[in-house]
């Protein structure tokens, strides 16, 4: 008789679509798993900007917004673990909490959509343009390379995002990742545009050296309570070795810099040697400091240690961000 754990995931298309494409790796080793839709706090309040949470009575920290309701989930062992969007995900998780596997990481590049053709060829030529994101790393990168750019915060799932910018007189374009709309069969790579409801929407993948994705971009991650022993062995089955390695490093890199999801930080990491030597650039901007240019940086070191490619950067910045 095959094992059965309880999977838990949010309920957006993105989310499923992700939850089902775990189920199935699970199931190709002998798994079997029930999903269980959970909605978060995120899902309950999308008029909030993400900035928002943090504020009030009873604030949420730092990425919980997307977590929290799932990590009480596996404390009720409710669910056996939980799939996430990586980026989502705080970089410090509580005592009883890991991420123990991944799946093969998809493209981690961003994507400039837009219905004027031409728009979003080069960045740095949008001056008096109104690019809507709920990403602050986006954010501080537009402004960056045009200073003459007006960035606005936009909430919803992805095709609503999309929706709103086709229907809005004032944004010019929207930044999304290029996994989410891959993944939800919106949009193939490789595509200089595709039709969405009856609208022809230009695409431009953005270069990663260029603009910086977020830490876990493109990879879905499982959270287990550290005490399942048969989760962990399940899911250790499908991890990803070359993502969780690459992974590991870019939220080691957050956790040294205390970076919480209002710290506009861009991230990238590859591998060298045949995979002995893994790579990390990082792009930090100062959240306080909104005209400072950003610390940026690039090293080298072993593939087997990630965790030191991210101290190896940290001994680059003089002093953590304030």
């Amino acid at each position: 008789m095959s094992q059965l754990l309880i999977l838990g995931t949010r309920g957006s298309d993105l989310a499923l679509a992700q939850a089902n494409m775990t189920r199935a790796a699970l199931a190709a080793v002998g798994v079997d798993c029930r999903l269980e839709v959970i909605r978060t706090i995120g899902d309950k309040r999308p008029d909030l900007k993400l900035s928002e949470f943090s504020q009030g009575d009873n604030p949420v920290v730092d990425k919980g917004i997307f977590t929290k309701e799932l990590e009480e989930a596996l404390l009720r062992r409710e669910i056996d673990f939980a799939v996430h969007s990586l980026k989502d995900v705080p970089t410090e998780l509580g005592p009883q909490f890991e991420i123990c596997a991944t799946l093969p990481r998809a493209d981690i590049a961003d994507v400039f959509l837009t219905t004027q053709e031409g728009l979003g060829d080069d960045l740095t030529l949008l001056n008096g343009r109104v690019i809507a994101t709920s990403a602050v790393r986006r954010a501080r990168q537009l402004r960056w390379l045009c200073p003459g750019v007006e960035v606005v915060d936009i909430r919803g799932n992805v095709p609503t995002r999309i929706r709103k910018m086709i229907e809005s007189e004032e944004w010019d374009a929207i930044l999304l990742a290029r996994a989410g709309i891959e993944r939800l069969g919106i949009y193939a790579p490789g595509e200089s545009n595709f039709d969405f409801e009856g609208t022809i929407v230009h695409a431009h993948e953005l270069d990663t050296r260029v603009f910086l994705p977020a830490a876990g971009q493109g990879a879905v991650g499982m959270e287990i309570l550290k005490d399942n022993v048969a989760a962990r062995e399940a899911l250790a089955k499908i991890n990803d070795a070359p993502t969780f390695c690459r992974v590991t490093a870019e939220r080691a890199f957050l956790g040294r810099l205390k970076a919480g999801c209002q710290t506009p930080v861009g991230a990238h990491t590859w591998f060298e040697d045949d995979g002995a030597t893994l790579a990390m650039a990082v792009r930090v901007f100062d959240e306080s400091h909104p005209d400072a240019e950003p610390f940026i940086a690039e090293v080298r070191g072993d593939a087997a240690d990630p965790a030191s490619v991210a101290d190896l950067l940290m001994n680059l910045k003089s002093k953590p961000l304030t």
